[in-house]
This record gives structure tokens, C-alpha cells and sequence, in this order.
């Protein structure tokens, strides 16, 4: 039975003082151990001081985003290596903030999921379609793509370490939600495709999240679909009473 995973994305928001005050009150719900497990990915300033908070309690502390490069001259880049040692034990990477905003590129990200298994960081990879590709048919045919460019050239080993989180652009800050089946359809074609890159027992022991738009009102029913395996918090992440009802719906 796969081990669900309760993740915020708390992307840039808050100061440290209301961040501190956060951590504090997820970390005071949480019970021990947590059945989810529960990931908070915090602004870089606060990831040393996050994991410090939280070294105590089975709440891990994770980051936004990292480098592709392992070392040297990229100013305001921030590597695997310097995260792993501030105490990130997790790191997102794809997530379509940063390949829309910032044109991340396949092979950058296929890179940074590398240096991320490289420092024993597990990578949470984003994948999913935008509003045209879903009308347009196309959603199925650019996650398996998604797939292929970025993920099918690791290991098997390396793959275990991974963690997939599909986000339907569509459905995140717009007011349109995905349906039930229109979730459980895609995480079951993912875990199809992963099966045809590393076979069917890495594919059921993968955990794919979901991640557009997920709050404590659906939860509860997105998190017993079959092939959900937890989600990718956003705005409901900054809420600790709307992040805290979330885990509990994956209890």
C-alpha cells in the first residue's frame, strides 16, 4: 500500500514571523506518527530555519525549486547540495509556474530531478496540460511526452526515488475544477506510462499527487480515488486550519 503525501506549496508568500507561527500550529496537529506523510516546501530564506522548527516532529521540510548545475558561477541559482544542507529533504521541480513563467526547458528539468536524487533530495516532478491541450484532445499525449523528455533516461534506481505530481494548469487559480474521473483517468495513465519506461512494480509503488486546486472540501473524495496518492497544496497550504483538514482527509 503506497504511503500518501500531504505537500504545500506555499510558493512566495509570507513573511518569516507568519511562517514560524505556521510550522508551529501544522507541527502541533500533527500526530504521531502521521499516517500521510507531510512536506512543507517554504520560500528558500526560511529552509534552514523551517527544518530546525520541525527537526522534532515528522513534519519534512522541502524547497521550491533547485539548480541544474552542481556548483559555480550562477549567480542566484541555489544548488541541491546547498539545500540538502540547510535541511531540505525534498525539492519540486517542473512545476508550471516555473516552466511557464520561467521557460524551463525539458532537458534543465531532467537535469535538476539528477542533481536532486544526487544529494538524496526526493523529487517531487510536475507534469500537466494547459486549458487548450485538455479541448484540444491532447492532454494524454503531452504528459506521456512530459514523461518520455524528462524522466525516461534515469535509472530504475534513480526513478524510485521520485515522486510525480500532476497539475492541470487549467485547474489551478482559475475557478474550473477537474472532475473526479478526469483525475483518477489521468493518474492511471500515468502510472501506465511510467510502467512502460520501468515496469509494472516501479509503476503501482509510485506515488503520483495530486496537485490543482485541492482543499479540504475535495479532498476527502480526490484522495480515495485508486491511483491519488495525496496532493500538492497551494493556497489552502498558507491556511493551517485548511492545510491540517487536508491531512486529516488522508488519514
Amino acid at each position: 500500500m503506497r504511503r500518501k503525501i500531504v505537500a504545500g506549496n506555499w510558493k512566495m508568500n509570507m513573511l518569516l514571523n507568519d511562517a514560524t507561527l505556521l510550522l508551529e500550529q501544522v507541527i502541533q496537529n500533527l500526530d504521531e506518527p502521521t499516517i500521510p506523510d507531510v512536506i512543507c516546501f517554504v520560500p528558500f530564506p526560511y529552509i534552514h530555519a523551517a527544518s530546525t522548527l520541525a527537526q522534532d516532529s515528522s513534519l519534512r521540510i522541502g524547497a521550491q525549486n533547485c539548480a541544474a548545475f552542481v556548483s559555480g558561477a550562477y549567480t542566484g541559482e541555489v544548488s541541491a547540495a546547498m539545500l540538502a544542507s540547510c535541511g531540505a529533504s525534498a525539492v519540486i521541480i517542473g512545476h508550471s509556474e516555473r516552466r511557464n513563467l520561467f521557460a524551463e526547458a525539458n532537458t534543465e528539468i531532467s537535469m535538476k530531478v539528477v542533481r536532486a536524487i544526487e544529494n538524496r533530495l526526493t523529487p517531487v516532478w510536475c507534469c500537466g496540460e494547459t486549458i487548450i491541450e485538455r479541448k484540444e484532445g491532447d492532454h494524454f499525449s503531452v504528459i506521456q511526452g512530459q514523461i518520455e523528455l524528462e524522466l525516461s533516461e534515469l535509472s530504475p534506481e534513480q526513478f524510485s526515488h521520485l515522486v510525480i505530481a500532476y497539475e492541470p494548469v487549467w485547474a489551478i487559480g482559475t475557478g474550473l475544477s477537474a472532475t473526479p474521473e478526469q483525475v483518477q483517468d489521468m493518474h492511471a495513465f500515468i502510472r501506465k506510462t511510467i510502467a512502460g519506461f520501468f515496469g509494472d512494480a516501479r509503476a503501482a509503488a509510485t506515488r503520483i499527487l495530486y496537485g490543482g486546486s485541492c482543499t479540504p472540501a475535495n479532498a476527502p473524495a480526490l484522495f480515495s480515488l485508486p491511483d491519488v496518492d495525496g496532493g500538492l497544496i497551494g493556497g489552502a497550504s498558507l491556511k493551517a486550519d485548511d492545510f491540517i483538514k487536508i491531512i486529516e482527509a488522508a488519514n
